[in-house]
């Protein structure tokens, strides 16, 4: 006998099945979700050499292409003998090898300028440290001489420090026999700075490999992806892979640039007007740039209270010349290095910084905003083709009237 199953009910059934499974999963997820977590953070630890790899191996890529381009193009002219495939080879061995010892140059240079400088300026910084604090304690005992309410409550104030103090010293008696469990953090974290540096350097090995073969991994991954879904479906997808890396790598390189200059820069002008730390201070202006909206912030305030403590006066003049260079940073020499925006309102572009910031630290403070660009624009990308096929308006002023959208006579889709 033939059952005649009604499409629209079977579809139905279907779609019942998937959310009902789906909301299973979802509860079972929350009630396990230390054990996810677990088994999700054991994972990454183990494939971390591999993201190392596919890391280092994404930002060598536009060297390795740059320099693989120059050297196929000069092989194909010099040597008529040797043939296409052995020239693309040999190209791509080169230009893997000098990108390579390039980036390695560069970062050793950068490191054998600035860490010296860096570890002296703040060795010095810890030495006249009583100094600055006696000259400051000293200043603010003259100003309080003349206001008595000032005095009685920074008295106060030290008080409850004194009492915290104390507090702290009858702990130490606490603390000390617990030496032992110190000494094995210390030394834990030791071993797990060189599985870092183990998992680095495999990374660095994995790096090569995905270089050399870059075009096949690419190809085989399109393979199965046209293999698994309908056509539209992978052009759409490698079209949103193909705007991500846009957004994304163009994004962190040129915040990485601009972040260098505005440390030189910085750097420069420190050592012209002769500011104490110019070293010191650069680093953290500029390391801390790296971080959108929040970082000048960020790295300002910690540079301004260490100059305050040398010369109130000169701590002034560089809170002003932070913000002349954040203002040309931002209007200026950021636009030109990052090229377009990513689009995002600065609502968006704080909310992204602290969910991120939240969940993944300083890293999730970088990549946070061109994360969520990307997720952004998928989002919109989705709502417009839905409006689209239901024959609304894209834009979002037609959304501004408190009328209903069927009732506006002309009807835009930019």
């Amino acid at each position: 006998m033939k059952l005649n199953f009604d499409k629209k009910y079977l579809g139905f059934g279907i779609t019942a099945f998937i959310v009902i499974m789906a909301s299973i999963f979802t509860i079972f997820a929350f009630i396990n979700l230390d054990k996810i977590a677990s088994v999700i953070s054991k994972g990454l630890s183990i494939l971390s050499p591999i993201l190392y790899g596919i890391v280092i191996a994404y930002l060598l890529t536009p060297g390795v292409n740059k320099f693989h381009n120059s050297f196929y193009s000069f092989f194909q002219k010099k040597s008529k003998k040797i043939t296409p495939h052995k020239n693309w080879k040999l190209s791509r061995v080169l230009s893997i090898f000098v990108t390579l010892i390039l980036t390695v140059l560069i970062i050793s240079t950068i490191i054998g300028m600035v860490i010296p400088q860096l570890i002296k300026s703040i060795m010095g910084l810890v030495e006249s440290l009583p100094v600055y604090l006696d000259n400051t304690i000293n200043k603010v005992n003259k100003l309080l001489d003349d206001n008595p309410a000032y005095l009685k409550m920074v008295d106060s104030v030290l008080m409850n420090l004194k009492i915290n103090i104390d507090s702290v010293y009858k702990q130490m008696d606490a603390i000390l026999p617990s030496i032992n469990s110190i000494i094995t953090s210390v030394t834990s974290s030791v071993f797990g700075i060189l599985n870092v540096l183990k998992n680095i350097l495999i990374g660095l090995i994995v790096s090569i490999y995905l270089l050399y073969s870059k075009e096949k991994f690419l190809a085989q991954i399109k393979k199965i992806v046209y293999a698994i879904t309908k056509k539209d479906y992978a052009e759409n997808f490698f079209a949103s892979v193909k705007h991500t890396h846009k957004i994304f790598g163009g994004f962190i390189v040129g915040k990485i640039i601009d972040s260098l200059i505005i440390g030189i820069l910085c750097f420069i002008v420190m050592i012209i007007f002769d500011w104490p730390f110019a070293v010191l201070i650069s680093v953290i202006v500029g390391v801390t740039n790296v971080i959108p909206f929040f970082g000048p912030f960020i790295g300002a305030i910690p540079s301004a209270i260490i100059i305050l403590l040398v010369n109130p006066m000169t701590c002034l003049y560089f809170v002003i010349f932070i913000l002349i260079l954040q203002q040309f940073d931002g209007n200026i020499l950021g636009p030109k290095i990052l090229g377009e925006s990513t689009g995002l309102s600065c609502f968006w572009v704080i909310f992204a910084i602290l969910v991120a910031g939240g969940m993944f630290g300083f890293i999730g403070m970088v990549v946070g905003v061109p994360c969520f660009a990307v997720i952004y624009t998928a989002i919109k990308f989705w709502v417009n083709n839905s409006l689209k096929k239901k024959n609304l308006p894209t834009d979002t002023d037609s959304y501004l009237s408190e009328d209903y959208i069927s009732e506006n006579k002309k009807v835009t889709t930019k």
